[in-house]
């Protein structure tokens, strides 16, 4: 194998396999990149126990600058292999697969001998039914993991809740991630979508998926089977394992009545929800408090070490009964940044129930669920 190929563009391929590398691992050609050369291009893989990235690099790139002259494979040390080639001299950068798995790295004046390891006895990627289950563009699923991700749940007692629920029925696609303290669903029609599915994706993989997207406008097409499902762009395929066993029924934890609604501007709320929690953070319990009554809605944030602080909020509307409910600003403030800079409705019934955030525009399907915090 004798590739030579400008430095940034292998770089960029380069990084988003890294994505599925890990060091930690009891299988050691997986702390490898595997590189593939073709008459067609290059094609990079990495691998772990959760996901596999698979990126092509065409020889028509004219980026790449790509000069093949002899096809082959071999498996390199990610990590050193990476720093490498980001370190190295000149534009572009020339790869030779010698004796002995042995690989010479050069760019300009700059020489590197670095060991291989035999392409043949790297894993096989997953087998994977490539009917087309789905197809939708890379910005709006990329939007689904924003609004969903960051209320799965970091504990592994409940591995379930560390992934995000999707469900495809009826041509209605709903994304819905909890940890058991809050809830975030989120709720898009699709046309020409006829195979239904319910599948729960590791938080980590949409991470690691939503980071490796490089054109926000192509199409990313959904294929699922048993344990695995394919995320495939034009020139990515990307393997995640799913997670096993039944998702809680999420619709049975949602309210449809309330005694208190108040309607405000994200913006505006996040800030005055981040101010109230500079003293909050510094207590032992990160807690603060919202009062509506008298047609007034006022923060409170407490730390017996240091001080405290109150607010009166700017709202667009208030209705029903009297309030005081307590809960964690952090929870608020990342419920509030999936909305963006929208206008919420606010909805209670107790003090010691959930409450919901929704946008006060009907036509978007997006519902938050937050439990309170009781307080003596």
């Amino acid at each position: 194998m004798k590739i030579t190929i400008n430095r940034n563009s292998f770089l960029n391929e380069l990084a988003t396999v890294q994505r599925a590398i890990s060091s930690k691992t009891t299988i050691p050609i997986l702390t490898g990149v595997k590189i593939n050369l073709t008459d067609e291009g290059l094609t990079l893989t990495g691998s772990n126990a959760d996901i596999s990235i698979e990126t092509f690099l065409s020889v028509k790139d004219e980026k790449a600058q790509m000069l093949i002259e002899e096809t082959g494979a071999i498996v390199l040390q990610a990590r050193f292999f990476n720093e490498i080639i980001r370190k190295l001299p000149e534009p572009t950068v020339t790869l030779e697969v010698m004796d002995n798995n042995q690989v010479a790295i050069t760019s300009g004046a700059a020489e590197f001998i670095v060991n291989g390891l035999d392409a043949e006895n790297y894993p096989h990627l997953p087998v994977v039914d490539e009917k087309k289950q789905l197809e939708i563009p890379v910005r709006v699923l990329t939007k689904l993991i924003n609004e969903t991700g960051f209320a799965i749940s970091s504990q592994e007692s409940r591995p379930i809740l560390t992934g995000v629920h999707f469900v495809l029925e009826n041509q209605t696609l709903k994304a819905v991630a909890t940890d058991s303290h809050r809830l975030s669903q989120r709720v898009i029609n699709l046309e020409n979508s006829n195979n239904d599915f319910d599948i729960v994706v590791p938080g980590k993989s949409l991470q690691e998926l939503s980071k490796s997207f490089q054109d926000e406008e192509e199409m990313v097409s959904i294929s699922i089977m048993e344990n695995q499902v394919l995320f495939k762009t034009s020139n990515m395929y990307f393997y995640s394992r799913l997670l096993e066993g039944k998702y809680p029924d999420t619709n049975r934890l949602i309210p449809t009545e309330f005694t208190s609604e108040i309607t405000f501007n994200v913006a505006k709320l996040s800030a005055a929800i981040d101010r109230a929690s500079l003293l909050s953070h510094e207590g032992r319990n990160n807690i603060v408090k919202l009062s509506l009554a008298d047609n007034k809605a006022i923060i409170f944030g407490n730390s017996p070490e240091i001080g405290n602080v109150q607010e009166e909020l700017t709202y667009e509307s208030i209705t029903g009964e009297p309030l005081e409910i307590s809960f964690n600003p952090d929870y608020m403030k990342h419920a509030l940044k999936a909305f963006g800079n929208i206008d919420v409705v606010i909805k209670f019934i107790s003090p010691i129930r959930p409450f919901t955030l929704e946008p006060t525009d009907s036509d978007i399907s997006f519902i938050q669920l937050i439990t309170p915090v009781r307080t003596n």
